[in-house]
């Protein structure tokens, strides 16, 4: 992979490749699950946390080797499926059939091969004049004839556990040492043990990933599934090949995803929204009938009725209660607006608390960062903000007061008053500004 990451912990779609693998095990109602991991494998028990079992290969001795690391937690198992970690498309109906066939044949193994997959790098399934399958050859070795079968072998296997757990420890090494799992098909037909198969009928179901380049491929095909699957769940995408969304994201019905746009990480977006084009929106809650355009949000939530942009940031932290209207060029991070709030224009809010219904005239700025810590700005209901007001936190604006444009808020200002000048002087709002003295 030329990569310090693990090639399994590589992501396609937001999901690592080897939870992929998993999600359609899990999917498929197999179970108990187990991973083999090498000694190494705390990025793949992150990963995947306890929704499986855990066995450990001392050594890279080979995939042969690695199954029979699980022998002791699957010891009371009848059938045994076998996938490779790093072959990522298989899917649950497939896994389903391979299993329901195996037990229909009555096979000591059934091998899941393809006929629709291009054979280069892949291992020849090599048959018998009368059809049986008696190997399984690897390209690197295999000779002219071999090499012109188009039957490949997917990697993905289900095995009687009895026949299999004889049958590994009896698997030679090879030249560089390494025990093979594709050995066992040979064994079985040397005994005269019947060996089945099932074909996939999408050939993409046999590709694994060894390069950046195969990575690449698999993750557009992945992609493609599931913009596939959510616009038959009723997501519109006029033009889907400029869509992206992640492996673990949730789009309601009826919502739309325009062009430039990704929906990334555990993203979910409620029914009737609007994304894009040219959006980002990663690891965020968004409610219904909300309206994102050219925008980013990280980690946000937008309660129902919100629009955003275009070309604001919502950053981690940022809760946009109902109907809150974000304009263009507003930055919000790790803070609360409430119901009914604006911002329109060219604005930063940063660690506050904002109430209902108050108005941010554009250039508004929480001076929330003191040069030693973040302090917050709480601004009450109902509170007009003017054009270029400074906010130094920590400071409080209190209910239906207001302050003038370039206005420096440094000291609280009470319900009901105005707040102008640099820095603002406090001005009780029933009685206006000419003429009256500024409140102490």
């Amino acid at each position: 992979m030329r990569s310090a990451t693990p090639k399994v912990l590589h992501p396609i779609c937001g999901r690592e490749i080897v939870g992929v693998v998993v999600d359609s095990v899990l999917n498929a109602g197999l179970g108990p699950v187990v991973v083999v991991t090498p000694p190494d494998g705390t990025g793949i028990r992150d990963a995947l946390g306890d929704s499986v079992l855990y066995a450990e290969q001392s050594e890279p001795l080979g995939t042969g080797h690695a199954a029979n690391q699980a022998r002791d937690l699957l010891a009371d198992q009848e059938t045994v499926v076998m996938l490779a970690g790093d072959v990522p498309l298989v899917s649950s109906g497939t896994l389903r059939k391979l299993v329901e066939q195996h037990a229909v044949n009555g096979a000591v193994l059934t091998v899941l091969t393809s006929t629709l997959t291009e054979p280069a790098g892949l291992g020849r399934v090599v048959r018998s004049d009368d059809g049986h399958i008696t190997a399984i050859t690897e390209e690197r070795v295999a000779d002219r004839e071999t090499l012109a079968v188009r039957e490949v072998n997917s990697g993905v296997y289900c095995a009687s556990a009895d026949w299999l757990w004889k049958a590994l420890p009896k698997l030679k090494a090879s030249e560089v040492g390494e025990v093979y799992l594709t050995d066992l098909v040979a064994l079985a037909a040397a005994d005269g043990l019947v060996v089945e198969s099932i074909q996939t009928k999408d050939g993409n179901e046999a590709l694994g990933v060894n390069n950046l380049i195969e990575l690449s491929t698999v993750q557009g095909v992945l992609q493609k599934r599931i913009r596939e699957r959510w616009m038959a769940e009723g997501v519109s995408m006029p033009d889907p090949g400029s869509v992206y969304v992640d492996y673990l994201a949730k789009i309601g019905q009826d919502s739309i995803i325009l062009p430039n746009s990704h929906v990334k990480g555990r993203t979910t977006i409620g029914p009737r929204c609007e994304i894009g084009p040219n959006t980002i929106v990663s690891d965020s809650l968004i409610g219904s009938d909300c309206k994102i355009v050219a925008s980013v949000l990280e980690e946000a939530t937008l309660e129902d009725g919100v629009d955003v942009g275009p070309f604001s940031h919502l950053r981690p932290g940022a809760y946009l209660e109902s109907e809150v209207h974000i304009g263009n060029y507003t930055e919000v991070k790790n803070s609360r607006l409430g119901r009914g709030t604006k911002s329109g224009h060219f604005s930063y809010i940063g660690d506050a608390d904002v109430g209902r219904n108050v108005n941010i005239g554009a250039g508004t700025i929480t001076c929330n960062f003191d040069g030693e810590k973040k302090n917050r700005t709480v601004i009450e209901d109902d509170v007009s903000l003017g054009s270029d007001t400074m906010l130094v936190a920590p400071v409080t604006v209190g209910a239906r007061s207001y302050t003038g444009a370039g206005s420096v808020v440094n000291k609280d200002v009470p319900p009901d008053y105005g707040a102008i000048g640099v820095p603002a002087r406090l001005f009780p709002k029933k009685t206006g500004v000419s003429g009256n003295r500024p409140a102490e």
